[in-house]
């Protein structure tokens, strides 16, 4: 596995650097696809749901019970998978309502005017006073507002780094299935970014600042890999192995089902999402018999 090393880690980046291209996006286009961010997510789940029903917990059942025997091995591939849900879902309880990054933002909320009632509940939420001032007009504590939008960049931060480390492990174990994966989350960092830049961009009023908070986030993602590599690697045997890949596969279907799958939803109507959905098995399922 280690000549995969660098390939891996090479598309850990590029799923990364797809937040910033939300943030970017978030600048530079008039209005929200909202129907092909619909499709595009629920494919993105799809096709992540897929490989970690039919090939990733597979393969990590069948690593376990060659090393540990067939009774043993299944139970530590269940254990495993359940276990990496567990700690995706952790992590996401520990990030406050409002900053999880999963919350759909729409690019009309930052290329017009502020929209209704987000700046009140970016206030709120920085324990700002809105009432102050002589004005009707509300007034806002930009240092508190910055606070807010930071922490909504760590947010996303927080999240990508399983992510990170998930695609690297898949890409380390078999670079075509590591491909897909890689995809599957680009897609899905796109709305990260938007939502990522509108909050930052409320809270310092510049674009260029909103962007870079967005880019950086991403950037967990190879963090994440290089974190997770490191402390494995002078582990790594195939049972270890085959416990992580199993835990992936676990972080993968919490994320589809608790991230992608709603915000999908929020975006677009419930239909469009399930067509996506339903896509991405479909090719998922062409692509890994062809190849």
């Amino acid at each position: 596995m280690q000549e995969y090393v660098l390939f891996a880690m090479i598309l850990t980046l590029i799923a990364g650097l797809a937040t910033g291209i939300g943030g970017a996006i978030a600048f530079f286009a008039k209005r929200t696809n909202t129907k092909f961010l619909s499709v595009a997510l629920g494919f993105s789940a799809g096709v992540m749901i897929y490989i970690s029903f039919v090939e990733i917990f597979t393969e990590a059942r069948k690593t376990l019970t060659a090393e540990l025997g067939y009774t043993k091995g299944s139970w530590v591939t269940i254990i495993a998978f359940f276990a990496g849900m567990f700690v995706i879902a952790l992590i996401d309880n520990l990030v406050p309502d409002y900053e999880n990054p999963h919350e759909a933002r729409k690019v009309e909320d930052i290329t017009g005017d502020a929209p209704s009632g987000l700046l009140d509940h970016l206030a709120e939420t920085a324990g700002v006073d809105t009432t102050v001032g002589k004005s009707d007009e509300p007034v806002y504590d930009k240092g508190r507002l910055l606070r807010a939008g930071l922490f909504t960049a760590l947010a996303v931060a927080i999240h990508n780094f399983p992510e990170g480390f998930a695609t690297f492990m898949s890409a380390l174990r078999d670079p075509s299935l590591g491909i897909s994966i890689a995809v599957a989350i680009a897609i899905h960092n796109i709305p990260e970014g938007i939502a990522v830049s509108i909050p930052v961009y409320y809270a310092t009023g510049s674009r260029k600042r909103a962007f870079l908070y967005s880019f950086l986030s991403g950037m967990s993602e190879p963090v994440g890999a290089i974190a997770g590599y490191l402390i494995l690697a002078q582990f790594m045997s195939e049972t270890l192995f085959g416990i992580v890949f199993a835990a992936v596969g676990g972080i993968m279907v919490f994320i589809s089902f608790d991230q992608l799958l709603p915000t999908a939803r929020e975006y677009g109507e419930h239909h469009l999402s399930i067509y996506g959905l339903v896509s991405g098995m479909i090719v998922m399922s062409i692509s890994l018999m062809l190849f």
